[in-house]
C-alpha cells in the first residue's frame, strides 16, 4: 500500500475556543462602556452636567454650539439664585405648557447629554437671573436702562446691537420666583413675553437646575461665566 499518497485535506472547523474569547472580551467590554456610561450619568444627574447651547438668545456670553457645564449643586443646601447668575431651568408650567412624556426619547437624549451632544429631555431653557423674589423690574429709565428697585441696572453682558428691552414691563417677583432673561434681548424669549402666563413670567426657584459656570467647548471658547451682579 502507498503510504506516500496524500491524505484529503480534512475541512477545517473554527477552535470554539477562540469564539469564546472573542464573545468575552465583547461581553468584557460592553459591561465597561455600559457602567462608564452609567457613572456618567448618575454624575450628570447629581453633581455637573455638559449642556449644548441650541440657540442664540444668550450671545454673546453664549452661542449656539457651545458646551457649557452647569453646576447642579449650586443651589443645594440652601443657596439660591442670584441677580445675575446664568441658569438652566425647566420651564415647564411657565415658559410652557406641560405635554406628555416620551419615555425612549427621553432616554436617548438623556445619554446624550451626559456628554453634551444633545439638550437634556423637558423644557430647558438658559437665561440670566435679572430679578429674585420681591424685586421691582421697570422698563425703562430715561437712559434706557432697566430698573431694579428704583436703581438703574448696568448690564454689560447685552448684546452689543441690542437695547435692555423694546418691551415695556413693570412687575414685582414674587415670593420663590425668579425673573430672567437673555443677553441677546432682540432674540430671546424671556420672562417679557410670558407675563400673561401663570406667575406672569417668572420661573419658580425649584425649576432651576443649576448655575452655569463655564464654557468647555469648543476649545477656543473657553471661558468662566460667572456672575455679573450690576
Amino acid at each position: 500500500m502507498d503510504t506516500s499518497a496524500q491524505q484529503p485535506e480534512r475541512d477545517r472547523s473554527p477552535d470554539p475556543s477562540r469564539g469564546r474569547v472573542g464573545r468575552s472580551r465583547f461581553v468584557r467590554a460592553a459591561l465597561v462602556g455600559g457602567g462608564l456610561i452609567a457613572v456618567l450619568m448618575l454624575f450628570s444627574g447629581l453633581v455637573a452636567q455638559p449642556y449644548a447651547i441650541p440657540s442664540g438668545s444668550m450671545a454673546n456670553t453664549l452661542e449656539p454650539g457651545d458646551r457649557i457645564l452647569v453646576n447642579k449643586l449650586a443651589y443645594r443646601f440652601g443657596n439660591l439664585p442670584q441677580r445675575g447668575d446664568v441658569v438652566v431651568f425647566d420651564g415647564t408650567g411657565s415658559f410652557t405648557e406641560a405635554t406628555e412624556s416620551d419615555p425612549l426619547g427621553d432616554l436617548v437624549r438623556s445619554a446624550g447629554a451626559v456628554v453634551g451632544l444633545a439638550s437634556p429631555p423637558g423644557s430647558d431653557y438658559v437665561k440670566r437671573v435679572v430679578g429674585t423674589e420681591g424685586d421691582r423690574i421697570k422698563c425703562c429709565d430715561s437712559t434706557g436702562r432697566l430698573e431694579v428697585n428704583g436703581k438703574p441696572l448696568e448690564e454689560p453682558y447685552i448684546h452689543p446691537q441690542d437695547r435692555p428691552s423694546e418691551v415695556p414691563f413693570d412687575t414685582v417677583v414674587p415670593i420663590g420666583r425668579l425673573w430672567v432673561m437673555g443677553d441677546h434681548r432682540s432674540d430671546s424669549q424671556d420672562s417679557r413675553h410670558f407675563l400673561g402666563h401663570p406667575g406672569g413670567g417668572t420661573v419658580p426657584v425649584d425649576k432651576v437646575i443649576g448655575r452655569v459656570e463655564r464654557v468647555i467647548w469648543p476649545i477656543g471658547r473657553w471661558a468662566d461665566i460667572g456672575a455679573s451682579r450690576g
